[in-house]
């Protein structure tokens, strides 16, 4: 049985992807940082790496190529993967209306948000289910909240729907198997997309992902979390 659980977290080199790296990395988990730009993954993890077990790997998941590779060495140096956060995202059009952004926007951002998501979970959720054991966190916003839902950026927050959407979906397709799968609102955090004007601080927008990715077996699953608690969708 391995001594620690392994995760990869996505968009890990800035933000809140970072602080969950440094979080999870601190509760003792070893952790892979993906990053589009390998040399920005590796100073990022070269800020964590003196004291914790963090490691940077290439990854852009739009990339299927990226994706591949970073199976393959999870495979060869770690058997299989325990958590996967997936946390990278774009936000595109911010400021346009539904009835303005360009096709080109919504097809850009639904390949990360949605389609890349897909990827990963085809990726890494199916040797957690042969081992019986696995945690997936999908980063998402109330942006994407049906509830509470109105005109602000419109890709994003339609792309944040149907991911809590496919996070229902995979969820429901795995109960059973020892493999929890929920989606994270982390509130408005002060990163690059959030602006430095948002409420909370990375390590407050970490919290409950982290706490997600590190459920116990009787934890949710299929559910929408925020402040360690289901929400509405």
């Amino acid at each position: 049985m391995k001594q620690t659980r392994v995760a990869l977290v996505t968009g890990g080199n800035r933000g809140i992807g970072l602080e969950v790296c440094r979080q999870l990395a601190r509760s003792g988990v070893t952790v892979l940082l993906g990053a589009r730009d390998l040399q920005a993954g590796k100073a990022a993890a070269g800020q964590l790496a003196s004291q914790l077990n963090v490691t940077a790997v290439k990854l852009d998941i739009t990339s299927d190529p990226d994706i591949a590779g970073v199976r393959a060495h999870v495979e060869r140096e770690f058997g299989a993967l325990d958590i996967l956060v997936n946390n990278a995202a774009v936000l595109i059009g911010e400021d346009s209306s539904i009835l303005e952004v360009s096709d080109a926007e919504l097809r850009d951002t639904f390949e990360t948000n949605v389609v890349a998501q897909l990827a990963m979970c085809r990726a890494f959720v199916p040797a957690m289910v042969a081992r019986r054991y696995g945690r997936v966190v999908n980063v998402s916003s109330t942006a994407g909240q049906l509830q509470s839902m109105g005109t602000y950026a419109p890709a994003y927050s339609i792309s944040k729907t149907a991911l809590n959407a496919l996070t229902k979906t995979i969820a429901e397709s795995v109960s059973g198997t020892g493999v929890l799968v929920n989606c994270v609102n982390p509130g408005w955090v002060r990163t690059d997309m959030g602006g430095p004007h948002a409420p909370l601080s990375v390590e407050q927008g970490a919290d409950t992902i982290v706490w997600a990715a590190t459920l116990a077996d009787n934890g949710p699953t299929g559910a929408f979390l925020s402040g360690r608690r289901k929400i509405a969708w």
